[in-house]
């Protein structure tokens, strides 16, 4: 009785589509789903906009002034170099310390998240968990938290970085070492070896080349993320960057993002060529 009050869009929406074959047999193909799924999405979208505030306007007549903020950024002050090489040695610092950090305390940890190495089950799914967790922050959280316990600087910045990194890293590395080889490993717990001395020998060549490719790519991003932890009070680029936005003086925050630009490329060039060379 349903079916038959439904009209034509209902039917060629919802109905399966009849299909005859060469052969005489006939086949009943499910209608495509994106039709549902684009007005799904289009209601999320209006949703999320009411949610929000979003209004389009807003954006049409300010855009105009977008476009003098993005024209004196365009034209940096070089003059002001100088005083962002300080700021921009500081970030490098935490970026490296903090990568380093959290990369050392992620080997460990990913080893024991490894459910072909970890038999365990209450032990890994803890673990997972710690990792999930320090996983879900982001680096200026991390960095909001450290700085109101060990005061500014860039030492809450690195510990935040180190953080960051260590979500990062572990999750990435402990699904690396879930897909290796293990006959290797298998061979030497046979022959008397213990988990350390099997894992250390047959697992370890296998997943040092991922371990340093996740680690040169956390490096990447952590600088990135670095550069804006000054914002909470982490030092770095982030507390120039707050200074010269608050001042209005855009050519000056144009020199800082050139700088960014220039040192995120440089970085990413020497770990291309690094990854050509260990993957």
């Amino acid at each position: 009785m349903t079916n038959e009050k439904k009209g034509p869009l209902f039917d060629r929406i919802f109905k399966p589509e009849h299909i005859v074959l060469d052969n005489g047999h006939s086949i009943d193909r499910p209608r495509s789903r994106a039709f549902i799924i684009l007005l799904i999405l289009v209601l999320c979208i209006i949703v999320a906009a009411k949610a929000t505030g979003f209004d389009f306007s807003v954006i049409v007549k300010r855009f105009g002034q977008l476009g003098v903020i993005l024209g004196q950024i365009f034209r940096p002050n070089f003059k002001f170099f100088p005083k962002v090489i300080s700021p921009l040695i500081g970030t490098i610092k935490m970026s490296i310390v903090g990568t380093v950090v959290g990369c050392v305390l992620a080997l460990p940890m990913s080893i024991l998240a490894s459910s072909n190495i970890n038999k365990n089950r209450p032990s890994l799914l803890i673990i997972r968990f710690i990792i999930s967790v320090v996983r879900s922050l982001p680096a200026i959280v991390y960095a909001y938290f450290f700085v109101l316990v060990f005061g500014l600087g860039t030492f809450a910045g690195s510990l935040a970085i180190a953080f960051f990194t260590f979500g990062i890293v572990a999750k990435m590395l402990y699904e690396n070492i879930e897909t290796i080889d293990m006959g290797p490993y298998e061979a030497m717990t046979s022959f008397g070896a213990n988990t350390l001395q099997s894992f250390w020998t047959a697992c370890l060549p296998q997943i040092l080349p991922q371990f340093f490719d996740n680690c040169l790519y956390c490096f990447e991003l952590n600088v990135r993320n670095s550069s804006i932890l000054g914002y909470v009070g982490a030092g770095g680029l982030g507390l120039l960057i707050s200074e010269r936005v608050g001042l209005r003086q855009y050519h000056d925050v144009g020199m800082i993002l050139l700088t960014i630009f220039v040192v995120v490329m440089t970085i990413d060039l020497v770990n291309d060529r690094i990854r050509a060379k260990i993957v």
